[in-house]
């Protein structure tokens, strides 16, 4: 057998359907649409979600609760990740960014206090938590508010 001798298995290769040809294709007219009716017309068809004039789903279930159109989401930064750094370093977004600890699409950066710091640093953030800043500070670090 050679790569030029290759054929599909038969068949497991259809022509395609040409409907709207004229009568001597067998698909013409009505284009197998049948003969009126709303799938029959251009662009016809229920919308997405309809159910046959059933109540839909979307408005048979409760609305709950309210989403803030808003609210401003910052990406978290744990004080465990901050060993990485070196001791008295300047911790700061861009910093953050380059060892790939941040998320680009969010709006600022929160520092939380999960873990333990080994060296003292200072840290520039949008917001820290408040055991964050006190550990920080316990170990000689400072933190900074951008």
């Amino acid at each position: 057998m050679k790569l030029n001798e290759l054929r599909p298995a038969e068949g497991s290769r259809k022509n395609r359907k040409r409907v709207g040809r004229g009568p001597g294709s067998g698909h013409g007219k009505t284009a197998c649409r049948g003969s009126k009716g709303q799938r029959s017309r251009s662009g016809g068809g229920a919308s997405p979600g309809f159910e046959g004039g059933q109540m839909p789903l979307q408005r048979r279930l409760p609305k709950r609760g309210f989403k803030n159109p808003f609210r401003t989401e910052f990406s978290v930064v744990n004080l465990e990740v901050l060993n990485r750094f070196e001791r008295d370093a300047t911790v700061d977004v861009e910093a953050l960014q380059q060892a790939g600890l941040l998320r680009k699409d969010r709006a600022g950066v929160k520092l939380l206090g999960n873990g333990e710091l080994q060296h003292p640093m200072v840290v520039r953030v949008h917001r820290v938590s408040r055991s964050a800043r006190e550990k920080i500070e316990a170990i000689g670090g400072r933190v900074e508010i951008i």
